[in-house]
């Protein structure tokens, strides 16, 4: 009997010593759900994926597929969770994404605006949401003498402006080997979509720049959309060939899908593009270098799309409380490129 009290006795001992481990070990090591001071939820919270919400304009060209591409591949190198809505060039479908993101507390929003006016109200719900914005390729315009910049964090793009200017130079520069003998150059106009901050600038840009000659004078006789599509660009250069076949010198395009689409009309209407007509397009997109090197197409100026990664290395800075040391505005690196240049830079246009 003395024994098997005995016994008791130890059992009892090794079971509560055993229990008494396994409780030490469990909050002692911060596995436990109830962890000390947030440790385990320090740690699971950095593990949490940023979610971003993107909202595209739409897809109508091979700048916009690309500016997609770079995005989408560039979040998913970067570990972020996008959301992402194509808005097919409409502003009330953008607005719609926009208002789900915030719906959803997403992290961030972005969205390159279809036009510069309109969003007042939709920033104001995400500023009041609390999620920072960030405005990539097109910028914004408030009303009621509010400030754009309160309500975004950055604006990461082009400098349309300069872009229009560098087209404009190109014809300058080149006045007398493009025009020989020619002292009066007429130039029709492809614009972008109305409203939007690309098509308002590469022309105030590119029509402030031209009337600078001293020894040429450039007229601009026609300007028209062709909304950035190359069917539209088409469409109305068809229009303006029919009746101005032979007064037209320059087809200067906001964007090059807009004259890739011309060429076709130009060729349908018996001319050469390139020679009997000079095209300067802004963009850099691939299908303008083939022209260029098929000698159909004078200049393009870039535009580059790929600003993915950029994109995000600013809401990394953004969730990391660094959003002082991001610059309100941050521009992408571009150039010109001609026929002369087109060959050479073919293989390495990566859009």
């Amino acid at each position: 009997m003395k024994m098997r009290k005995m016994l008791a006795v130890i059992m009892a001992a090794v079971v509560s010593l055993s229990i008494g481990a396994c409780g030490a070990d469990s909050s002692g090591s911060g596995s436990s759900n109830a962890a000390p001071s947030g440790t385990a939820a320090a740690s699971n919270n950095s593990e949490k994926k940023i979610v971003l919400g993107f909202a595209q304009v739409g897809a109508e060209s091979g700048w916009r597929t690309a500016n997609t591409t770079s995005i989408q591949e560039s979040a998913k190198g970067a570990g972020i969770d996008l959301k992402f809505s194509d808005a097919q060039q409409k502003q009330e479908n953008q607005i719609s994404a926009i208002r789900s993101y915030i719906a959803q507390k997403v992290d961030v929003i972005a969205f390159s605006p279809v036009v510069e006016t309109g969003w007042d109200a939709v920033l104001q719900e995400a500023k009041d949401a609390g999620i920072p914005v960030v405005l990539t390729d097109r910028a914004v315009k408030m009303e009621g003498g509010k400030k754009a910049e309160d309500y975004y964090v950055t604006f990461l793009g082009s400098d349309f402006r300069l872009e229009g200017e560098r087209a404009a130079q190109y014809l300058l520069d080149n006045a007398s080997k493009l025009f020989p003998g020619k002292k009066e150059i007429s130039i029709y106009e492809l614009e972008g979509t109305v409203g939007s901050a690309p098509a308002i600038d590469r022309k105030e840009g590119f029509d402030k720049k031209i009337v600078t000659s001293t020894d040429v004078k450039f007229n601009i006789v026609k300007s028209q959309s062709g909304n950035f599509t190359r069917a539209e660009g088409q469409q109305v250069a068809e229009s303006w060939l029919k009746s101005d076949a032979d007064k037209m010198d320059v087809l200067f395009c906001h964007n090059d899908d807009m004259g890739l689409g011309a060429i076709q009309a130009i060729e349908a209407a018996g001319k050469k593009p390139g020679k009997d007509i000079i095209i300067v397009g802004i963009d850099g997109v691939k299908g303008a270098f083939e022209a260029m090197a098929a000698g159909k197409y004078n200049c393009s100026v870039e535009c580059n799309p790929l600003i993915g990664p950029q994109l995000m290395d600013i809401v990394r800075k953004i969730m990391d409380g660094k959003t002082a040391d991001i610059p309100k505005r941050i521009e992408s690196e571009e150039g010109v490129f001609t026929q002369e240049q087109a060959a050479a830079e073919l293989p390495n246009r990566k859009y």
